[in-house]
């Protein structure tokens, strides 16, 4: 298993390594292979679409900042489906909130796709400009093999065609496909894919986490559930269990304290940079 420190080291040395002629770039290897799962440290920090109070959300700017900052080891995208079947990445149903356009992102087409443009929040830093949201195809021919990724099927009837995406670069080892519903969960996992399953704290309460422990290889829970039902998560059997979406030291210290293995988080570059200040680097 690859220690935090070589995974913050890979990430210097790909900074200048994204892009090549004649289209998107190879996979850069880390031995024999693609980065994988295998290599994430005993905690994780994943930047919530790209870490939304630091970058634009789901922007490919954001992504590559996260990226680069390497205090993240797993980048997070939501995914949703064009009227022509283009996974794009977007979190939202409509464009309403995060661009300058209106309406459902289904009644686009690829076309029409590339001419929206994200709207910058006031809150992130200055210099941010309007840019064009990325397809998950070119999230994942960026990123994939370089850091793990994890993508939300906001529209499960994708999870087929995000499935032959992930196989046709072979990233099956580097890349989860995360759901709120346990039976596309299952479905996922049937596919050959690395699935996560995400909870809310309403939900925990009446879950039984362990029935899932077969299928599911991260359960992403709220950190707002109580203690017992947190306990029962990481006791569950499910491989990792990772709280979302954490924006304080408290919380990420409760989450940690209860045994959760992974931070999910709008502010990576805060958190994880702190956690490593002052409780040093993990192996």
């Amino acid at each position: 298993m690859l220690t935090r420190t070589a995974l913050l080291g890979l990430a210097g040395l790909t900074s200048f390594a994204f892009t090549g002629p004649g289209g998107p770039p190879s996979p850069l290897e880390w031995g024999t292979g693609p980065l994988t799962v295998d290599a994430l440290p005993r905690i994780t920090y994943v930047a919530h679409r790209g870490g939304a109070r630091e970058v634009v959300e789901n922007s490919m700017s954001g992504l590559t900042a996260a990226y680069q900052r390497g205090t993240a080891q797993v980048l997070d995208f939501d995914t949703r489906v064009l009227r022509d079947g283009t996974v794009v990445v977007m979190h939202d149903a409509t464009l309403d909130r995060t661009t300058y356009t209106h309406g459902a992102v289904r009644n686009l087409n690829l076309r029409q796709w590339r001419g929206v443009r994200l709207r910058p929040k006031n809150t992130l830093p200055a210099g941010r400009h309007p840019e064009r949201p990325p397809t998950a195809a070119e999230v994942l021919d960026r990123f994939g093999g370089r850091i793990v990724l994890t993508m939300e099927a906001k529209d499960p009837k994708s999870v087929g065609t995000l499935a032959a995406m992930i196989r046709a670069r072979g990233l099956t080892r580097s890349a989860f496909v995360n759901s709120n519903d346990p039976e596309v969960a299952r479905r996922v996992h049937r596919l050959g894919l690395l699935s996560q399953l995400w909870r809310s704290a309403a939900q925990m309460r009446t879950d039984r986490p362990e029935r899932w422990a077969s299928f599911v290889d991260v359960l992403d829970v709220d950190y707002k559930a109580r203690d017992a039902d947190l306990v029962r998560a990481v006791k569950s059997g499910v491989p990792l269990v990772w709280a979302h979406t954490v924006l304080t030291d408290a919380q990420r210290d409760r989450a940690l304290a209860l045994g959760c293995e992974g931070i999910v988080t709008d502010a990576p570059g805060r958190l994880a940079a702190r956690s490593s200040t002052q409780r040093g680097a993990r192996p």
